[in-house]
């Protein structure tokens, strides 16, 4: 597993419209090939009257799975441009789909690779960026009266919260990287005067909004 990558935030849809032609990319996650091929044919029987929905998706740790289709378009000038723009922002797990509904002007080779290119860009910055972190999840269990005090240090900390269980007692589930394990573990212990029971938990991903610059 990867300590960590970047993929879209989610599901999402952008148009842009050049020179009377309509782009519309439709851009989500998909782990498999299998994921990403059911997501590009969903979209190709929605718009199954488009002049063109031409495809691109990055899957894998290593970037294994790597496909581009035209559609219809001259060779290299729509999926292609779409891959190389996921690449170029390190996304993976993602694919993409452009549907163009022609405007009546050719824009040429040239043209058409800017086009899917920009519209591809576009919408992944209209959908957002994720990072996934591999984590441990740390479950601090403490008494009810230690509640208000446990919950504010841990709001105002650089650690994640994942859950709260409220049962006998109140166990925090949070995001620790592994290497502070050791620094949580104390300061939850100096913070409870040792009124605490502290586990180690699964690893699992936490995912945080990257900011567009």
């Amino acid at each position: 597993m990867l300590l960590q990558y970047l993929t879209i935030k989610g599901y999402g849809e952008h148009e842009i419209v050049i020179q009377k032609s309509r782009f519309i990319c439709y851009i989500s996650r998909a782990k498999t090939e299998e994921e990403a091929q059911e997501f590009i044919q969903k979209i190709k029987k929605q718009h199954w009257n488009a002049t063109h929905n031409c495809s691109a998706y990055l899957i894998g740790e290593q970037d294994q799975i790597q496909k581009a289709n035209d559609d219809g378009e001259p060779s290299g000038t729509a999926g292609v441009p779409m891959l190389e723009v996921l690449k170029k922002r390190g996304l993976k797990d993602t694919v993409v789909v452009v549907t163009r509904y022609f405007g009546g002007i050719k824009l040429g080779a040239g043209g058409l690779i800017r086009a899917y290119g920009k519209c591809t860009s576009e919408g992944i910055n209209y959908v957002g960026v994720v990072e996934r972190k591999l984590m441990r999840v740390m479950k601090t269990e403490i008494d009810y009266t230690l509640l208000g005090k446990i919950e504010n240090e841990l709001r105002h900390s650089k650690y994640a919260i994942k859950e709260i269980h409220y049962l006998e007692n109140v166990t925090f589930d949070t995001y620790v990287e592994e290497d502070q394990k050791q620094t949580f573990t104390e300061w939850m212990i100096e913070l409870t005067n040792g009124k605490c029971t502290i586990q180690e938990d699964d690893m699992l991903y936490l995912e945080q909004d990257i900011v567009q610059q």
